[in-house]
């Protein structure tokens, strides 16, 4: 199984994986959802206890990943298949995405 942790402002707020099924699951962490100002990340992902469950990543997570070129030049220098969007995105969402939200590999 493949995890990440998901920050919003460099703040951990749940975490994301991929099972060895291709199941993917997304939970927010307990502490903040009962911190003071909890906000979702995504209107598909909405502020709740239980997991989500997906047979594709999430669309709010594949949005995070570069495209064209730039895909493809991070694929060669890191090693990772092209269609391999899990990988993708734990080994390249630690920093410098668009808005608050980053991935980290745990």
């Amino acid at each position: 199984m493949q995890k990440g942790i998901v920050y919003k402002n460099k703040l951990p707020i749940g975490e994301l994986s991929r099972n060895d099924r291709g199941l993917y699951g997304f939970f927010y962490y307990e502490d903040y959802l009962q911190s003071e100002n909890p906000s979702a990340i995504s209107v598909n992902l909405p502020l709740k206890k239980e997991p989500f469950v997906s047979k594709i990543l999430f669309p709010f997570f594949f949005n995070l990943l570069s495209e064209g070129n730039l895909k493809s030049m991070q694929c060669k220098e890191l090693k990772i298949d092209e269609d391999d969007n899990f990988t993708r995105l734990l080994k390249t969402t630690q920093e410098n995405t668009i808005g608050a939200i980053t991935v980290e590999e745990a």
